[in-house]
């Protein structure tokens, strides 16, 4: 029996090594957590602070005199600029002014197809994917179209019919604050 004891005694002093192994493993991960999480707080605190330095920056315009001195004036409220979109970048509201240069090019092949169509009739999804020159028997690109066409018309870009389809036009379509977004 001495050995069967001295043999669960072996195993326990191996089971407690690799607890102890396992703790000072899991003390690693956890400082080396922290110092990740330390690290994205401070990129986070700048890239906002960085934010919010533009936009008083862009707040501010030089403003020539008559007297041909420059000096620097807050720019009126008004329509935010909006730079030239990226592929995959957010559909912003319509507002009179607005180029349509915002869109990505996906969207603006889809407003363009809406524009050029004879006659004011609205279109199916299916109809506006085959006009883009994409395979229609692949539904999930169908769906991709539709996606894109009813955001564009949910942000006023096009006039998004209740039966689902699509037509040109534009409207303006309520800001945050429930106003309209022009």
């Amino acid at each position: 029996m001495a050995s069967i004891l001295g043999l669960l005694e072996e195993r326990e002093a191996a089971a407690r090594v690799r607890a102890e192994e396992l703790r000072e493993a899991a003390a690693l991960a956890a400082a080396a957590l922290e110092a990740a999480e330390v690290e994205l707080e401070r990129r986070v605190i700048a890239r906002e602070e960085l934010v919010d330095a533009l936009a008083v920056s862009a707040a501010e315009t030089a403003v020539v005199t008559e007297d041909g001195e420059e000096k620097v004036a807050p720019s009126e409220p008004g329509p935010e600029p909006v730079a030239a979109s990226v592929p995959g970048a957010v559909v912003p509201a319509w507002r009179e002014g607005l180029s349509v240069s915002v869109l990505s090019p996906d969207n603006q092949r889809i407003l363009n197809v809406l524009q050029d169509r004879p006659g004011p009739e609205p279109v199916r999804a299916k109809d506006l994917a085959e006009a883009l020159g994409i395979d229609t028997t692949v539904p999930a690109k169908v769906e991709g179209v539709r996606s894109k066409a009813k955001r564009l018309g949910e942000r006023g870009w096009l006039l998004l019919e209740a039966s689902g389809m699509f037509s040109a036009g534009r409207r303006l379509v309520a800001g945050p604050a429930g106003a309209p977004s022009a």
